[in-house]
């Protein structure tokens, strides 16, 4: 990605960028492959990213954040892809699509008492909207939740949910009136509530180092004071957070596009083929410049994007070509990475063979291909 002179970034992202490259060469590249393998990563390691400012990065200065623009969020995800271990940028950043609607739209009181422990990494967000009979169509969402007294009384169930469980707080989408979107709240649900409970999924074709799970809701008993905004009115919120965590996303797949770039030009100057360097044979330059090639129109689109949500718009039908954009990108360059590095690609324990593992769960969460494809046609007119 050639962001040295670009537009977009500031002499104050480049020294954000500078300080993350050396945390990250120190405290994840040593040990992300290994955590990765061992299907966990260290609490820790949200303390510490906090610490850092990746945690607190974006978000109000009176609840312990650091106000910053996209361009931040952008730096902090891609730096994070370098070690090639997607479900430690998943669980670790799961408060980017957890606590914003908490922000945005909790009571003081609960924003008080709640956002500066995630910020401080000393809590863990997650956000639960997909269910067992359906992810992409929200509208669908089965999960009820009835007014009792001072209450709500909430039964359903959540499915593939990030950081399920060991998050402290989650951001979960619940029916409260009549089918469809008008029907839809959101309230924050604290995992020692009663009749809440969780169960890990395991066996993931990649993200193992990610904490996946299910969970359940069985006569869950929450504070009116934890509904998030308006009742019924949580479907703008959702439709709001997905805006943001796919332009996340996007840029958390072209640093694992970049990763792969950077993986396979070191293998091939090295590795001797035919009696010279496999980077003196054209086609495998021509394989390179491909990767770059896309690499670099999807960070223009992706830089061009944020700026333009800087300054105020609302590029839905963008952002979920950018998403589609991203994904396909990643796809092509774990592809011809792991092509390129033969038989070394297909052995665990390269950068490229985990990230090309992790294509298929970039391409659906977040919002499927597909759906990302009807959703843009429809707000193009088409």
């Amino acid at each position: 990605m050639t962001t040295g002179h670009s537009p977009y970034y500031t002499a104050e992202h480049q020294a954000y960028r500078e300080t993350l490259q050396r945390w990250v060469a120190s405290e994840i590249e040593p040990y992300a492959a290994g955590w990765d393998e061992a299907g966990s990563f260290p609490r820790e390691l949200y303390k510490k990213a906090a610490d850092i400012g990746l945690i607190p990065m974006g978000y109000p200065e009176e609840y312990g954040g650091i106000e910053a623009d996209l361009f931040y969020l952008i730096v902090g995800a891609q730096e994070l892809a370098r070690p090639g271990v997607g479900g430690l940028l998943a669980s670790l950043f799961s408060h980017t699509i957890g606590t914003p609607p908490i922000v945005r739209n909790a009571r003081p009181e609960l924003k008080s008492r709640v956002v500066p422990q995630i910020l401080a990494g000393e809590k863990i967000s997650a956000l639960a909207i997909t269910e067992p009979s359906g992810g992409s169509d929200v509208a669908a969402l089965r999960t009820t939740a009835r007014r009792d007294g001072d209450h709500y009384v909430v039964n359903g169930s959540k499915t593939f949910i990030t950081s399920g469980m060991r998050a402290d707080y989650y951001t979960v989408a619940v029916r409260t009136g009549e089918p469809g979107h008008k029907g839809i709240s959101l309230l924050l649900i604290e995992r020692d509530t009663p009749g809440f409970s969780r169960t890990q999924l395991e066996r993931k074709m990649g993200y193992w180092c990610s904490d996946t799970a299910t969970l359940y809701f069985d006569d869950c008993c929450v504070p009116v004071e934890n509904l998030l905004g308006q009742e019924n009115g949580g479907s703008r919120l959702i439709m709001q957070n997905f805006n943001h965590e796919r332009l996340f996303l996007a840029a958390g797949c072209n640093g694992f596009s970049q990763t792969c770039l950077d993986e396979v030009v070191t293998y091939a100057r090295e590795r001797i083929t035919f009696g010279q360097p496999l980077i003196n044979h054209q086609v495998i330059r021509h394989k390179l410049v491909d990767m770059a090639m896309r690499i670099n129109a999807t960070q223009a689109y992706l830089e061009n994007l944020a700026w333009r949500v800087e300054n105020g718009d609302n590029p839905i039908a963008d952002t979920c070509l950018l998403k589609n954009q991203a994904t396909l990108t990643m796809e092509f360059c774990a592809r011809e990475a792991v092509q390129t590095l033969g038989g070394a690609g297909y052995i665990r324990g390269t950068k490229s063979e985990r990230i090309y593992r992790e294509v298929r769960v970039n391409a659906i969460g977040g919002g499927a291909e597909e759906i990302m494809r009807d959703l843009a046609a429809r707000q193009l007119g088409f």
